[in-house]
């Protein structure tokens, strides 16, 4: 699993843009999620999506879409049809938060990351599973262990904003980027699961 984070764009489609062809093209994310709720990350990818299939991008249209391309096309064109459809499914492995208070689960080795946009809306409820605590709402990136947990943040897109943490056979490693996907950071958060060990006479 290779999750993708992106802090906010505060205006600034062009870096969210960069961003986000970054982790889909170069990363190879599985997810990414954009950590705020302006639908920022919405207008910039309904762009990309309308650029990939020559007009209106959403699932509804797919059939107009293949009438109008494909009814007299040459197998070329076709495949090139089916290209950009296949394309523009792959943009849906973003989504933004859904609202300030929303928050976003993702799994990471059977461990919990919680996602939202406010590290000050962190509840108990939050707290108490988690061992990764991603927030948006920070100017300069964070990565901070407290105790067993997590705290991480991409920072905005200003100067920092892109970030990964991917489940590897050795643990969860974290990654940082600045706003022009440059490598800036990277380490090790948490090793691979200790083994349980079951001792004799135990239930």
């Amino acid at each position: 699993m290779r999750l993708g984070l992106i802090g906010p764009a505060q205006g600034n489609d062009e870096a969210l843009e960069r961003a986000a062809r970054f982790l889909l093209h170069e990363v190879a994310i599985d997810r990414a999620v954009y950590l705020c709720f302006d639908q920022a990350l919405e207008r910039v990818v309904h762009k990309w999506a309308a650029e990939l299939v020559h007009g209106d991008p959403s699932d509804p249209a797919l059939w107009r879409r293949a009438a109008s391309q494909c009814a007299d096309a040459a197998p070329d064109a076709i495949r090139a049809f089916i290209q950009g459809e296949r394309e523009r499914q792959r943009l849906q492995a973003f989504e933004s938060l859904p609202d300030s208070g929303a928050r976003v689960i993702e799994l990471l080795n059977g461990r919990v990351a919680v996602m939202l946009y406010d590290k000050a809306d962190l509840d108990e409820e939050d707290m108490l599973p988690a061992a990764f605590l991603v927030f948006g709402a920070s100017q300069q990136p964070l990565v901070k262990r407290v105790g067993s947990r997590w705290f991480l943040s991409p920072g905005t897109l200003g100067h920092f904003g892109v970030m990964t943490l991917e489940d590897r056979d050795d643990g969860i490693h974290l990654t940082l980027y600045d706003s022009l996907c440059h490598e800036i950071r990277r380490e090790r958060l948490i090793s691979e699961k200790s083994a349980r060990v079951r001792v004799a006479g135990q239930d």
